[in-house]
């Protein structure tokens, strides 16, 4: 699978795409000023490979273009691999075309969305000669089976510039969570080293395994069942007895006599719990009369209460007109006991006086009122008297029934504790008569002949794990990979050597470590990581290396892997962090960007067609094969800038 062109769709339906082309089997370079749009180049062709989720910026890719889509050749045969614009995070809908070598992309108005992501990645895969198997991770990985498929054949394709200088990962995406970990399940079917009749071995193992562990506990249960029986037996006996379902156990019992006696327990009836069937109804009665007797009772106290104010007003009223009566008395106004005085006599001299003394009359009248008052008052007393008695009588009344009525309450309470132990002790008889039932259901069923059958089982099983086991150690494919990236590293050591990479000279082995997923140098005095070589120049030249001797053993062996491989940015070592355009830099090391340059050129030629690598950076070489390289130059020109997006578009 090779890059035969990219497009991209304006958003507003017009017909024409923005189309780049490519040349297959050859070196493609895109040059051009920085934010132009070359490092976007990467992430379209990906996304139109099946990426869900693609990283591009905000604008102006994304307020243009509303289809992405790639023009890919197998041999004789072409495909278009369309994806709509993202809409949000994420999109799954994609559209899929195909053909011979007249297939070319399709107008503006022809992109409607067909078929999906999954549709899309199994056709890609398909195509490859990735075959059909779904990887299964060793018996115990804390991860999930996967079906390899172009997704991780993709990510040994791309380079992106914070990838290209990144001393500690070698691969695209590798830091992302759960990536490397795929890589290094599925580059070993990528080198050939393993393939889906490895992975189906491995996958019978684990679980011809799991089935030995599941027989071996069977057979662990069975023999542990069979020699704790007598034990188990023993002890619940012993909790029968405890609960009163046996009495008078002998000493010294043979399992026999256990059996025979738990028996005996477990053929008790359970006791029953009888009791009133209107004991709830019982205390919500009397709870209900204590309310009522409660509430009488306080009324009671409570009118005893005014009673007790009411006698003492009336003695204070009777004894106030007593006094003042005594006090009329002893001024002697009044007379002889019974008589009224004359008003026109001096009650002191008696004598007649000249006309009637209105004051005299008036306390003369007071003093018969008052004398009537008195009278009432002390005839009202007996009346409240009796009345007082009588609310006294009552509540004494009151008061008994509240006894009678506490302890009715707390003798039915008592009953509810009866109740309550009685049933408590039910579920004790009844929990002890269910294991009594289960251990005798469990030992009823199991026999000598069982543990000897569950030993068979468990003997067949280990042989098949034994022949299985041997079956994968055969395979080996640890250490068939080693084999292979041993091939890969020949090619490797010299490349690195050609670009006097650091450590290089001296080394014995430039190879890719499965284990650390990077480059390591063998050197004499031991080996070296990619993390412990300072430059990066030198980061980019191994990546180079790595990647380069990879796809020409993918190449060599005809391997499922696309035959492209995409960089971004791999000489921006050589220049200042935030160059505008390389080709003003004058102080750069133009020698070393050039080797680089040339040392793709060498081996895309050596490819005789079979690789294609394709390359954005701001280098611009006057070498004649580098400018035969140049398949897009985003320098301004006659004025107008030139750019991933049309500038019209912008307008």
């Amino acid at each position: 699978m090779q890059l035969l062109a990219l497009a991209l769709y304006h958003r507003d339906g017009r017909p024409v795409p923005r189309v780049i082309r490519f040349r297959p089997g050859a070196l493609n370079i895109l040059t051009g000023e920085s934010e132009t749009g070359k490092s976007e180049v990467l992430d379209i062709v990906e996304y139109c490979m099946g990426r869900k989720k693609p990283n591009f910026p905000d604008e102006p890719i994304d307020q243009t273009v509303g289809w992405y889509a790639v023009l890919v050749s197998f041999d004789a045969t072409r495909m278009v691999l369309a994806r709509p614009r993202p809409v949000g995070d994420s999109t799954t809908k994609a559209m899929i075309r195909f053909g011979d070598e007249s297939l070319e992309l399709p107008r503006g108005d022809e992109m409607r969305a067909d078929a999906d992501v999954t549709a899309l990645r199994s056709q890609l895969s398909a195509r490859l000669g990735i075959e059909d198997f779904r990887f299964q991770p060793p018996t115990g990985a804390a991860r999930y089976p996967f079906d390899v498929s172009v997704a991780q054949a993709a990510l040994l394709c791309f380079q992106k510039q914070n990838e290209i200088a990144n001393q500690g990962a070698l691969f695209h995406r590798q830091t992302e969570n759960g990536i490397a970990q795929a890589i290094k399940d599925t580059l070993p079917y990528f080198l050939g080293a393993a393939g889906p009749e490895q992975a189906l071995r491995r996958h019978q193992l684990g679980e011809a395994l799991r089935e030995q562990r599941a027989a071996q506990r069977r057979f662990d249960d069975a023999v542990r069942r069979r020699d704790g029986i007598d034990t188990r037996q023993a002890a619940l006996l012993r909790l029968a007895e405890r609960e009163g379902l046996v009495q008078d156990i002998p000493l010294g019992l043979d399992p026999q006599q256990t059996r025979s006696l738990l028996g005996q327990a477990l053929s008790v009836a359970p006791l029953t719990a009888d009791g009133p069937a209107d004991l709830q109804d019982r205390r919500h009665v009397l709870t209900q009369e204590r309310r009522e007797l409660r509430e009488r009772y306080q009324q009671l106290n409570d009118a005893l209460a005014m009673v007790e104010r009411w006698h003492q007003q009336g003695h204070a009223f009777t004894g106030e007109l007593h006094l003042q009566l005594d006090r009329l008395k002893t001024l002697d106004l009044l007379g002889p006991e019974g008589e009224n005085h004359s008003a026109d006599v001096c009650p002191m001299c008696a004598r007649r006086l000249d006309g009637p003394d209105q004051s005299a009359a008036e306390i003369n009248a007071l003093a018969r009122h008052l004398a009537g008052e008195l009278t009432h008052a002390e005839t009202l007393q007996p009346v409240r008297e009796e009345h007082r008695r009588s609310l006294e009588t009552e509540r004494d009344a009151v008061a008994e029934r509240l006894r009678l009525n506490g302890a009715q309450l707390k003798e039915l309470n008592a009953s509810d504790e009866r109740m309550r132990n009685l049933q408590d002790q039910q579920l004790r008889i009844a929990y002890v008569q269910g294991r009594i039932a289960q251990e005798r259901a469990t030992a009823g069923d199991l026999s000598e002949d069982d543990v000897r059958r569950l030993r068979n089982q468990l003997t067949l099983v280990q042989e098949h794990v034994e022949a299985l086991q041997e079956l994968v150690d055969e395979d080996d494919v640890t250490a068939e990979t080693e084999r292979r990236l041993t091939d890969v590293a020949a090619l490797m050591t010299p490349w690195a050597q050609r670009l006097h990479l650091g450590q290089a000279a001296a080394a014995e082995e430039v190879r890719i470590s499965l284990s650390q997923l990077n480059v390591v140098v063998r050197r004499p005095e031991g080996r070296l990581s990619l993390t412990r070589i300072g430059s990066a120049k030198n980061w980019i030249g191994y990546h180079l290396v790595a990647h380069l001797a990879l796809h020409t053993y993918f190449l060599r062996n005809r391997r499922p892997v696309p035959r492209f491989l995409m960089l971004d940015q791999p000489t921006q070592a050589f220049f200042p962090e935030k160059v505008r355009d390389a080709t003003t830099v004058e102080d750069a090391d133009w020698a070393a960007v050039t080797s680089y340059f040339k040392l793709l050129h060498d081996v895309v030629e050596e490819g005789n067609g079979g690789l294609q690598i394709i390359v954005c950076d701001h280098a611009n070489l006057p070498e004649e094969w580098f400018q035969e390289a140049i398949v897009e130059n985003w320098r301004p020109h006659d004025g107008r800038r030139r750019a991933l997006i049309p500038v019209d578009w912008l307008e």
